[in-house]
C-alpha cells in the first residue's frame, strides 16, 4: 500500500512538472503577444497623438496583462518619480520572461525612445518585428517541444515508479 501511494505521488509530481512547464510556455507566448500589441500601440500613439511618455506607459500597462503590465507599470512609476527612464527600462526588460534576444531588443529600445519621433518609431518597429519573428518561431516549435516535454516528464515518472515498485 505504501509503495502504491509513493508511486501515485511520483506520477503526480511528473504530471505537475509537465503542467508547470506548459504554463511557463503559455506565459511566454502571452507576454510576447502583449508586448507586440503594446509596442504597436506605442508607435501609433507617438506618431499620431504625441501622448507624453508617462501617460502612454500608464495606458499601455492598463491594456496589458501579467509580466507586460508589470513592465510598463514599473517603467511608468519610475518615469513619474524622475528616475532615469532608460536605466529602469533596461532593468525591467531583463526581468521579462522572454529569450535573451527578445529581452535585448526590448532593452535596446530604451535608447531609441530618447530621440526624436522618427528614431523612436523606427526602434519600436524593429522591436515589434523581432517579437513577431520570435512568436512565429515559438509557435512553429511548440507542438514538438510539448511532445518532448510530455515524453520526458512521463517517462521519468514511469521509471521512478518502476524503481519504487
Amino acid at each position: 500500500m505504501l509503495k502504491l501511494l509513493g508511486s501515485l505521488c511520483v506520477a503526480s509530481g511528473g504530471a505537475l512538472a509537465w503542467a508547470i512547464q506548459r504554463a511557463e510556455g503559455r506565459r511566454r507566448r502571452e507576454t510576447l503577444a502583449d508586448l507586440q500589441r503594446a509596442f504597436r500601440r506605442m508607435g501609433e500613439e507617438i506618431r499620431v497623438t504625441r501622448t507624453p511618455m508617462p501617460a502612454l506607459l500608464n495606458a499601455l500597462a492598463s491594456d496589458c496583462g501579467g509580466p507586460a503590465a508589470a513592465f510598463f507599470t514599473a517603467v511608468s512609476q519610475a518615469a513619474g518619480a524622475g528616475e532615469s527612464l532608460s536605466r529602469v527600462w533596461r532593468e525591467q526588460a531583463e526581468a521579462l520572461p522572454l529569450n535573451a534576444g527578445d529581452r535585448q531588443a526590448v532593452s535596446a529600445l530604451a535608447g531609441d525612445l530618447k530621440g526624436d519621433e522618427e528614431s523612436a518609431c523606427k526602434g519600436i518597429s524593429h522591436v515589434v518585428y523581432t517579437l513577431a519573428n520570435s512568436a512565429g518561431e515559438a509557435e512553429r516549435k511548440r507542438p514538438e517541444e510539448e511532445k518532448r516535454a510530455a515524453a520526458l516528464w512521463f517517462s521519468a515518472s514511469a521509471l521512478l515508479v518502476i524503481l519504487l515498485i
